[in-house]
């Protein structure tokens, strides 16, 4: 696998907390925020997700810890991942947020979460945000 991007997300229920932290000490910009789950990134690259407990939702990672890998051929990676016996846990599908993706759990328990950006749904475009510091 060549990941294009890899960042960690946070499981929290701080999210506003975590984005003025970060926005406000760090001089974070904030790319994507709807509410329960925040982009903030830093410079040409680095970037930080935290994702609020969702009720019903399968890529929540209650433990804690979630790394995103962002790659060009999500679909090939799945069936590269699966072929050599890795099952996933959560199966390849498309987001509305703007992404298709899976899961896979490594030997500690971090989700590793591998996707590809798609457009999103129209529901989600209102929370992209562009040209905010």
């Amino acid at each position: 696998m060549r990941p294009t991007a890899a960042s960690p997300c946070i499981t929290t229920n701080h999210i506003a907390a975590s984005r003025d932290f970060y926005r406000t000490y760090f001089a974070a910009r904030l790319s994507f925020d709807c509410g329960w789950y925040i982009n903030l990134e830093f410079g040409e690259g680095p970037s930080l997700q935290f994702m609020e407990p969702r009720d019903g939702q399968a890529l929540c990672n209650t433990e804690g810890l979630t790394y995103n890998f962002c790659v060009a051929d999500v679909d090939g990676e799945y069936a590269r991942i699966t072929a050599a016996g890795l099952v996933a846990v959560l199966p390849i599908e498309d987001h509305p947020w703007g992404d298709r993706g899976f899961a896979v759990k490594d030997p500690n328990g971090i989700l590793l979460y591998i996707y590809s950006n798609r457009e999103p749904a129209p529901e989600f475009k209102p929370f992209v945000v562009t040209g905010a510091a």
